[in-house]
């Protein structure tokens, strides 16, 4: 029975570290989105306001 409770928390670490590596992932993707959001409205903001 020890034998299988040590794989079950392996398996949880790894379950637990997958989570952890799609975290950052997820987290990665939405800085880079909404920093490419962010520069584009940058961009257009100032020309818009420039003009009038």
């Amino acid at each position: 029975m020890s034998e299988e409770s040590s794989n079950n928390m392996s398996r949880e670490e790894r379950l637990a570290a997958k989570l952890r590596e799609n975290l950052r992932r997820r987290k990665a993707q939405a800085r880079a989105a909404s920093q490419t959001d962010d520069d584009s409205r940058g961009e257009a903001l100032p020309k818009g306001r420039g003009d009038s």
